[in-house]
């Protein structure tokens, strides 16, 4: 039986849980979708923790991930506002759109990912791409403009989804 795990967007309106599955051999994650490919939301635990038992699927609850989007829109909005610490939010939104952008079959597509974005990502996931004293692992604003576009686009997926999403 596979695993689900939940998985908490905080935004500033709400905080809602997904259910999260990890792939199994190349398959990209995603999350749990209804009959008709809306994503699955719900605003508590009890709720998540139902429709896991009425689909006979392992929940596994500890670890549960948490994405802040607030902090992820306002650095889309004013990139000079982030807290470098904040970093890792912004690794985490990346792989989020990701997932979402192969749960989902409609909705606006992620812009198309190049060596540009390669770059700005091996940056985020080694240090802290936006503190000038990153020197040579400090971003481009090529690459800044890039993952900007991307979460941007990440975040109106996102928006669309949950106004067409399902609660289990």
């Amino acid at each position: 039986m596979a695993k689900h795990y939940p998985y908490r967007i905080v935004t500033r309106r709400s905080d809602l849980t997904l259910i999260w599955r990890p792939a199994e051999d190349d398959a990209p994650d995603e999350f749990v979708v209804d009959e008709l490919g809306a994503l699955l939301t719900f605003p508590e635990l009890g709720a998540l923790q139902e429709c896991c038992d009425r689909n006979g699927w392992e929940l596994v609850p500890e670890g549960e991930g948490t994405l802040d989007l607030a902090v992820v829109r306002r650095w889309v909005e004013h990139p000079g506002l982030l807290d470098p610490v904040a970093t890792v939010e912004l690794l985490d939104a990346w792989n989020f759109f990701e997932d979402l952008s192969h749960t989902l079959k409609a909705g606006p597509p992620l812009p198309f990912q190049g060596p540009v974005h390669d770059s700005a990502y091996e940056k985020l996931f080694g240090g802290e791409p936006l503190d000038p004293a990153s020197g040579e692992e400090a971003w481009t604003g090529e690459e800044t403009s890039a993952v900007r576009e991307l979460l941007r686009a990440g975040l109106d997926l996102w928006e669309q989804a949950v106004h067409g999403s399902a609660t289990g």
